[in-house]
C-alpha cells in the first residue's frame, strides 16, 4: 500500500516539531540525562539519607546511654 506524499510530509513535520519541542524543553541531546542516571542518583540519595539518619540515631543513643550512666554513678556516690 503506497503512502501518499502529503501524509509523508505531515509525518516528517510532526517529527521535526516534536524534536524541536524536546530540544527546547530538555536541552541539547548531549546534555539530557538518561532515566537510569536519575534513578541511580535517587537511590544514592535515599541510601545517603538512611546513613545520616542512622548516624544521628546512633549518636543520640550513645549520648543518652552515657548521660544515664553518669546519673547512676552520681546517685550511687550520693547514697554512700
Amino acid at each position: 500500500m503506497p503512502r501518499n506524499s502529503d501524509s509523508i510530509l505531515l509525518e516528517s513535520v510532526s517529527t521535526h516539531r516534536r524534536r524541536l519541542r524536546q530540544a527546547f524543553v530538555l536541552g541539547r541531546l548531549a546534555d539530557r540525562r538518561v532515566v537510569n542516571d536519575n534513578v541511580k542518583r535517587f537511590i544514592g540519595s535515599v541510601v545517603l539519607a538512611a546513613v545520616v539518619g542512622v548516624g544521628c540515631l546512633g549518636y543520640s543513643f550513645v549520648t543518652n546511654a552515657l548521660a544515664q550512666q553518669a546519673a547512676q554513678q552520681q546517685q550511687q556516690q550520693e547514697t554512700k
